[in-house]
């Protein structure tokens, strides 16, 4: 099975996984935190292991991480966590994304191309924006 680690934090929304990837200090945990308050089940924070199965991406937390988070000013709490989620949407977090991005954003990643957008994660609709970019993929997935 092909593998690899990404620097990025993951939850399940409605067991579909959604990776923030974004430099140390960018808001990773933060925005997953606040996904968890709506709903989301963590998956891992900080550190994502990625493993690839039948053209698929499956997300898992490193076992020393696993069921961990970091609340800034806080520390690192048990949080309930899943494992061995697909992989269907990433989240780049950036402080200035572009306004009207093109319709159909995709990274490559482990040869599987991803949906992709791109987000303040300081903005207080950041959690919104991310469940309503999941719904608009799963209404595109549908009609295909």
């Amino acid at each position: 099975m092909n593998t690899e680690t990404r620097h990025a934090s993951s939850v399940a929304i409605n067991g579909i996984g959604v990776m923030i990837a974004g430099p140390s200090g960018s808001g990773k945990s933060d925005l997953a935190l606040r996904l968890i308050d709506r709903g989301a089940k963590l998956i891992s924070d900080d550190y994502v292991d990625l493993s690839l199965s039948d053209n698929e991406i499956l997300l898992t937390a490193p076992e020393k991480i696993s069921g961990k988070i970091e609340i800034r000013s806080l520390g690192i709490f048990d949080c309930d966590h899943v494992s061995n989620i697909p992989l269907q949407l990433q989240v780049a977090l950036t402080p200035n994304p572009e306004r009207f991005p093109l319709d159909s954003q995709t990274e490559t990643i482990m040869s599987v191309p991803i949906a992709t957008i791109t987000l303040n994660p300081a903005e207080a609709s950041a959690p919104i924006k991310v469940e309503m970019a999941l719904n608009r993929l799963l209404q595109q997935s549908e009609q295909i």
